[in-house]
C-alpha cells in the first residue's frame, strides 16, 4: 500500500486549482477557483487575488477555510477519484519581507512574476496580494489506492501552535496584512 502522506503531497504538487470556500459575513460557504503553489513541513498553500474579491473580503472577517484539489484528468464517472481536501486559516500576507513565499509562488507560475515582484507589491503598483492557508487538517481521498476505506486523514506539520486551526472566527490583525 502506498504512503498516505507522499501521496497527499505528489497529489498537491501536481494539482493546478483549488476550490477554496471561504464563510460570507451571514456564516454561509462561499467556493471560488484559485491558481495556487504548496510547500510542506510546514504545510502551506499559497494563491495570488485582488484583495477587493469575495473571498479576500471574506477572510479578512474570518480566516477559516476549506478547500479541495483533484489530483485526476477528468475522464469519465467510471474512474477512480483521487484528491486531496484541507481545512485551516488563510492569511493576507504583507506587501515586504514575504520574498520566499513569492518565489514558492512565481516558481510554481512564472507568468505570474510580475503581479507579485516585490519591488511592485512594495511600491503599491500591483492590485495583487499574496495569500497564505496554513494547513491545519489534510483528508487523501484515494478510490485507486485505498479502495476500502478511500478516505485517509494525513497530519497537518504546522509551522507552529499558533497558526493552526482554531473553533471560532479570526480576524487578521493589522501586523498580518499591509496598510
Amino acid at each position: 500500500m502506498e504512503d498516505a502522506r507522499k501521496l497527499l503531497e505528489d497529489y498537491v504538487s501536481s494539482g493546478k486549482v483549488i476550490q477554496l470556500a471561504t464563510l460570507d459575513p451571514s456564516g454561509a460557504p462561499v467556493v471560488c477557483n484559485l491558481w495556487f503553489a504548496s510547500a510542506f513541513a510546514p504545510d502551506r498553500i499559497w494563491f495570488m487575488s485582488r484583495p477587493n474579491r469575495e473571498h479576500c473580503a471574506n477572510l479578512r472577517a474570518d480566516a477559516r477555510v476549506a478547500g479541495a484539489i483533484l489530483a485526476i484528468e477528468l475522464e469519465g464517472i467510471e474512474q477512480d477519484v483521487r484528491g486531496v481536501t484541507f481545512v485551516g486559516e488563510a492569511r493576507e500576507l504583507p506587501t515586504v519581507g514575504i520574498d520566499d513565499e513569492i518565489a514558492g509562488y512565481a516558481s510554481r507560475w512564472p507568468e505570474a512574476s510580475d503581479a507579485i515582484a516585490p519591488e511592485a507589491l512594495a511600491a503599491g503598483l500591483t492590485p495583487h496580494r499574496l495569500y497564505e492557508i496554513a494547513v491545519a487538517r489534510w483528508v487523501l481521498f484515494d478510490e485507486l489506492y485505498y479502495p476500502e476505506q478511500p478516505r485517509q486523514p494525513v497530519a497537518a506539520r504546522p509551522a507552529s501552535a499558533a497558526r493552526t486551526f482554531s473553533a471560532g472566527p479570526r480576524t487578521a490583525s493589522s501586523s498580518e496584512s499591509p496598510a
